[in-house]
């Protein structure tokens, strides 16, 4: 619902990508990407609503002998990605509040110390609503949801209507115009991943499908109206803002790339602040449902055993009706994590990146092993069917991730130094082994899913004759 927003954060290292050829074609690409994953993933929603999702998904699917350890994997790599990728909103929200004062006020430079109070800060403002005001919940998500969209109209509306320029077919199209040392080709694949984190979180849906009425057959509609409404967004409000940049060395090198580049379509400095205090308002008003998805996960995993101290992790608060601890637990690693960004950015922001990369591998790990294992033997009745089109998504899906993880970890420009090293790939080997080293501190007592099989092809069944209906 938000890439829009996601796009006006990550655009600026696509210009040094390759100009607004790269920001505007590398975000269609990668749009059309993450929803051929996401389709497949959806239909397994439907198959297997659940909220553990994706280490569900391969428990159920994987062989006997590696269920228990691969859904382990996948599990945590689930938690931690949605824990990170928590992290990055919240950072968003700091660098951006910073980032304004010091459009306001010129001679204002950001500390690291400012940057980290600012997040630590709005990581209390969002836990907040989920414990004074639980039954609140679903107002201020619906709320974030019709800011959102509002906030993309006026954005939009602003920058057609007030443009003081508009460039040339020629200048948007123009190759050659990166800046970041690598070839055309690599540049434009690096675009696409960075684009990738404006359309993450496809399968936040599916970790509430627990608390939904017939979420066989509603899963696979929201996660892919998501997916719609994303692109329907994010495309027009990025095209629209590369036809109106004047300056791309200036927003390239802003502190908040999204008002240099307002203010250079309009020219007028308070309309300018007041969007970008909305465009931040939005980015806040998205974290509450993000902690929300991340202690539902967590709480799923604590249920099947998969954390340290299940139990008491895996309590729901009777007053307040929901998973509390493992809510506060990833606030407390929110809280934690972001002290990494005083040690070192460039680490700090390598972490994140690697968010986008855990969680497309949960979204396609499932997929490969029903691929492989064979869709037609291992699916059940499910409300949601692909199809021939469901060999291409799990295929595709299967095949996208290793380019993934390569793209991910390579470093975002030439010539490589210690401050613009990405950290990624170190970063992954070191969870993984940590996730395997859990394996053998306390993995033996994961049980994984315990799944009714009669009553779930029941409700499948009773979802599909209701959906034909």
């Amino acid at each position: 619902m938000n890439s829009w927003v996601g796009a006006l954060s990550t655009f600026g290292q696509n210009l040094r990508y390759g100009g607004p050829q790269c920001v505007i074609f590398a975000l269609i690409t990668a749009g059309f990407v993450q929803w051929a994953v996401t389709l497949g993933l959806s239909e397994l929603a439907s198959a297997f609503p659940s909220s553990g999702g994706q280490y569900h998904f391969t428990y159920i699917l994987a062989p006997e002998k590696f269920k228990r350890f691969g859904a382990f994997v996948i599990g945590w790599m689930s938690v931690l990605a949605w824990w990170v990728a928590t992290t990055s909103g919240l950072s968003l929200v700091a660098i951006s509040s910073t980032g304004l004062a010091a459009f306001v006020n010129p001679s204002y430079t950001p500390k690291s110390w400012h940057i980290y109070l600012c997040y630590l800060g709005m990581a209390l403002i969002s836990v907040t609503p989920l414990f004074l005001f639980p039954k609140s919940i679903p107002k201020i998500t619906s709320g974030s949801m019709y800011l959102s969209l509002t906030g993309f109209l006026v954005w939009f509306i602003v920058i057609l209507a007030m443009r003081q320029h508009t460039n040339s077919g020629e200048f948007i199209l123009q190759s050659n115009m990166g800046t970041s040392g690598w070839g055309q080709g690599t540049a434009w694949t690096l675009g696409v991943t960075n684009a990738m984190y404006c359309f993450g979180g496809t399968d936040s849906a599916i970790h509430i499908s627990e608390e939904m009425h017939a979420p066989g057959r509603k899963l696979p509609v929201v996660m892919n109206l998501t997916m719609l409404i994303g692109i329907m967004t994010a495309v027009p409000i990025i095209v629209a803002s590369m036809f109106t940049i004047s300056d791309m060395t200036g927003v390239m090198n802003s502190g908040f790339p999204a008002v240099e580049l307002m203010y250079q379509a309009t020219g007028n400095r308070p309309l300018t602040i007041f969007l970008a205090v909305w465009l931040i308002v939005i980015y806040a008003s998205a974290m509450p449902p993000q902690f929300i998805a991340c202690g539902r996960i967590a709480w799923a995993f604590a249920r099947d055993r998969g954390t340290p101290f299940p139990d008491y992790f895996a309590h729901i608060d009777t007053k307040l009706q929901f998973p509390a601890r493992a809510t506060v637990a990833a606030f407390g690693f929110n809280a934690l994590y972001g002290l990494l960004y005083l040690a070192s950015t460039t680490a700090f922001n390598s972490i994140i990146t690697s968010a986008v990369l855990f969680l497309n591998i949960t979204l396609a790990a499932p997929q490969a092993i029903l691929v492989l294992r064979g869709r037609n033997k291992y699916l059940p009745e499910r409300p949601f069917k692909l199809g021939p089109l469901g060999y291409f998504c799990n295929i595709f899906s299967m095949l996208w991730i290793p380019v993934l993880v390569v793209l991910v970890c390579m470093p975002p420009g030439l010539p490589v130094t210690v401050e613009s090293m990405n950290y990624t790939s170190i970063i992954l080997v070191g969870l993984l082994v940590l996730i395997v080293i859990g394996w053998f501190v306390f993995g033996h007592q994961f049980e994984g899913p315990k799944i009714d099989w009669e009553m779930l092809n029941l409700g499948n069944k009773m979802e599909s004759e209701g959906k034909k209906r």
